[in-house]
């Protein structure tokens, strides 16, 4: 029986199984990394000239199809500072200016928020045909970013067995936010290396009173010693009663926790990781991974089992929903939960 594609990483991207086989890159030369210019951004303050945008400016930026060279304008290099003010300066490159810009206007729409960045970078460019093509390369980079994180997210999110859907939140008469956030990531820590959880989440406000609280996929192999217990209470936002189980160990450490199971249904769980998903996207807040989630774990991948090539230049390999696993030689099983838990992991 041959064996061509030895220690492939394969992952489940919620409907089947995907292997990416090993393959040797060429010696790669040193590449030296360009170091950015750095620019001195000076923060608005009491006294500050702001520089105004022209009227071609503003047409250039609604309207792409008028010729970047009609618009363009004289820009001085720095903004005005009235004498009497102290100024406030920081000493950063454009792209972190850029980033900085683009998580003040999150909130706005892509056009408006593409619009004010280029109106208040526009002093740190010699033209606005270079400024655009600046922002429109961040927010290339910025998309490819988000999707990597969203890809990252749902390998990780579909090797981990998770079965629970918690929400955590604070009472401010036992924490503050500075120590919820703290006692919390240093209990889950604990938990992760002594209990064996998983977990991967995200924190939030509450849209009306802001409190924060912190949503999370868990996977928890022991639930006993929570002491979860029923609870009807009533939700203020359907204004209706609903039916809660909350765990006491969280409730006596933090507040309330909210704990919902999760099926062994893949929709719920994709459910749940959209939920997710969309609230970074729209805050652009982080993900936050407990140590042991794996994307991908190692097998050796035989010919009759694998249904296709697909992927860029057909790098990749589908498989069937029952391919064997192999781990250096030795068959470990039809694949399964029990079976991934026995081989090797890779992030």
């Amino acid at each position: 029986m041959l064996m061509p594609y030895a220690d492939a990483k394969v992952y489940y991207d919620g409907s089947h199984y995907i292997a990416i086989p090993l393959t040797k890159r060429p010696n790669m030369k040193y590449r030296e990394q360009t170091i950015e210019e750095q620019i001195t951004v000076i923060q608005e303050m009491e006294g500050l000239e702001t520089q105004k945008v022209e009227e071609p400016f503003i047409n250039c930026v609604k309207n792409k199809d008028i010729i970047v060279e009609e618009c363009a304008i004289k820009v001085e290099n720095e903004p005005k500072i009235d004498t009497n003010t102290v100024k406030n300066e920081i000493i950063i490159t454009k792209k972190q200016l850029f980033d900085k810009l683009y998580m003040e206007h999150i909130d706005l729409p892509k056009k408006e928020r593409a619009y004010k960045i280029m109106e208040e970078m526009l002093p740190y460019f010699d033209s606005v045909e270079e400024l655009k093509w600046y922002v429109d390369l961040g927010f290339e980079r910025k998309q490819r970013n988000l999707t990597a994180r969203r890809v990252r997210m749902v390998r990780k999110a579909n090797l981990a067995g998770f079965n629970y859907f918690v929400t955590f939140t604070y009472d401010d008469k036992k924490h503050t936010e500075q120590t919820f956030k703290k006692k919390l990531r240093t209990c889950l820590r604990h938990l992760t290396e002594r209990k064996d959880w998983r977990y991967m989440g995200v924190w939030e406000r509450a849209p009306k009173t802001n409190r924060l609280h912190f949503h999370g996929l868990f996977c928890i192999p022991e639930i006993k010693f929570l002491d979860i217990q029923h609870y009807k209470d009533y939700d203020t936002t359907s204004h209706k009663m609903q039916d809660s189980y909350q765990s006491a160990y969280f409730n006596t450490r933090f507040g309330r926790s909210d704990f919902k199971e999760i099926s062994a249904n893949k929709l719920e769980l994709g459910n749940e990781l959209s939920y997710m998903f969309k609230y970074i996207e729209k805050t652009g807040g982080k993900i936050v991974y407990s140590k042991n989630l794996p994307q991908f774990f190692i097998s050796d991948i035989f010919e009759e089992d694998i249904v296709c090539r697909i992927g860029q230049e057909n790098k990749k390999l589908l498989l069937y929903d029952d391919f064997a696993c192999w781990n250096n030689g030795e068959y470990m099983g039809k694949v399964s939960n029990e079976v991934i838990n026995k081989m090797e992991k890779l992030n």
